[in-house]
């Protein structure tokens, strides 16, 4: 970790002055992620989407993604991209089989609708993480 001397002569992380961008970035690429989910699973599954249903689904979802937890090592150890990549489709089969569990539906229509909502999520991370170094 490198600190750095901040505007108020402090000293910080670098990232403690761009941690609000942060947090907007992964609520945006969580929201959208959720977005395409609850869409792909309407269109290609087929599945009402009631209260109840939307509730479950959402925690077989978050429980589902739990090798995120590998993510946190990440911050303080330098690891090549493939390892967040293996870690990003570990995530992506958890979802898989519980999205298939959940809707008792056909494993390669589940496929489609968690790659779709996990390609979303990459595109909108990507492209506000750009647009935020351009700044």
């Amino acid at each position: 970790m490198f600190l750095l001397q901040a505007n108020c002569e402090a000293v910080a992380d670098e990232y403690i002055e761009c941690e609000f961008m942060i947090l907007v970035d992964v609520f945006v690429g969580n929201f959208m992620f959720i977005c395409v989910f609850l869409l792909s699973m309407r269109l290609l599954l087929n599945t009402s989407i009631q209260i109840s249903r939307c509730r479950d689904i959402l925690l077989a979802v978050l429980v589902s993604s739990h090798f995120k937890i590998f993510l946190i090592a990440t911050m303080v150890w330098e690891f090549p991209f493939s390892v967040i990549f293996i870690i990003d489709l570990f995530v992506l089969s958890s979802n898989t089989v519980a999205l298939k569990v959940i809707s008792e539906s056909a494993l390669n229509r589940c496929i489609v609708a968690c790659f779709c909502a996990h390609a979303a999520k990459l595109l909108v991370t990507q492209i506000s993480t750009q647009r935020s170094l351009r700044f």
